[in-house]
């Protein structure tokens, strides 16, 4: 991890001289993530084009000869302790279940961890839709399977269902599989086709003339989010509709374009919308890969203005 020994880890590693009075031994980190194309597939079995960022949560800890944990958060300005054999949910601290719940889903897995003394610090916005959340989440799980020399034993993929299980059960938030993919197995200058429903992937090489540039729209996430159930059962109903004459779909994954438009009287206008998006945006994201691979960023720019035209006018979940 000699690329992680900039001159934040140093302050980091400053800060864990001065709280503990000892050196720490190990770096360990979880970037964030931007998805380039494929918006509301996942939910759907479908496919998903996430890009690991430069921005991550990163960890300085060693190991501890117990099974006390204790770490520090510089953004937060916190300290919390923990027995890794009494991990209870904290309602007054809520940063630290994702830290216990990592620990906790770690031991779910069977493994047995070691305590550490640790400080952690993120530069991955808060609250940005960059995935803050997962990348504390892998770096956690990082930093656990360091200390307890069981770096290996758990394969990307299995590291990455670890740190979803810890949200989804642990801290209770209903997340996907995708943020914590792309965190654990991103690769520089790569984005990661993710296939929803089996959880295979692709590295997939961005052009090396390609620059990604990430705006801050400072939008609500909630104006995005308090429509995300409501479109969940749209695309269920699209679903159990179309089945009349698709009876073998099990998700608008299994749908092309022309079998929607073959059979879209079946479907109540709305629900007709909704089932476009998720459905042509499948298709986008295979043309993505195919338009990357060819080095045709004219097609891939298109392809990322019509995923929005989609949400905006299909899916109704932009803003202005």
């Amino acid at each position: 991890m000699s690329d992680l020994l900039d001159e934040r880890t140093q302050e980091l590693i400053a800060e864990f001289r001065q709280r503990y009075g000892a050196e720490p031994t190990t770096v360990a980190s979880g970037p964030g993530r931007v998805n380039l194309i494929g918006e509301h597939t996942d939910y759907n079995d479908g496919f998903v084009l996430p890009v690991a960022l430069q921005r991550d949560v990163r960890y300085v800890f060693r190991p501890r000869a117990d099974r006390l944990v204790r770490v520090h958060s510089v953004e937060f300005g916190e300290s919390f302790d923990f027995d890794l054999d009494a991990i209870a949910h904290n309602d007054a601290m809520l940063w630290t279940n994702y830290v216990m719940g990592v620990a906790w889903s770690l031991a779910v897995e069977g493994l047995t961890l070691a305590g550490i003394d640790a400080v952690m610090s993120g530069n991955v916005p808060r609250g940005s839709g960059l995935s803050s959340s997962a990348a504390l989440e892998v770096a956690t799980a990082q930093a656990f399977l360091a200390a307890s020399g069981q770096l290996g034993v758990l394969d990307g993929a299995t590291i990455a269902r670890v740190a979803q299980r810890a949200e989804n059960d642990f801290v209770g938030v209903n997340c996907g599989i995708m943020d914590q993919f792309i965190s654990v197995l991103g690769a520089e200058n790569h984005a990661l086709l993710i296939d929803c429903r089996s959880l295979t992937y692709e590295l997939v090489p961005m052009p090396a003339e390609a620059a990604l540039v990430i705006g801050n729209t400072r939008a609500s996430r909630s104006l995005a989010s308090s429509a995300y159930n409501e479109r969940r059962q749209e695309c269920e109903t699209g679903v159990a509709l179309l089945r009349a004459e698709l009876p073998n779909i099990t998700a608008l994954r299994d749908v092309s374009s022309a079998e929607l438009e073959m059979h879209r009287t079946l479907l109540p206008e709305v629900v007709y919308r909704r089932c476009r998006h998720v459905v042509t945006e499948n298709e986008r994201v295979a043309q993505m890969v195919a338009a990357l691979a060819g080095g045709d960023l004219v097609k891939a720019g298109a392809l990322m203005n019509a995923s929005h035209e989609s949400l905006r006018v299909d899916y109704a979940v932009s803003s202005p």
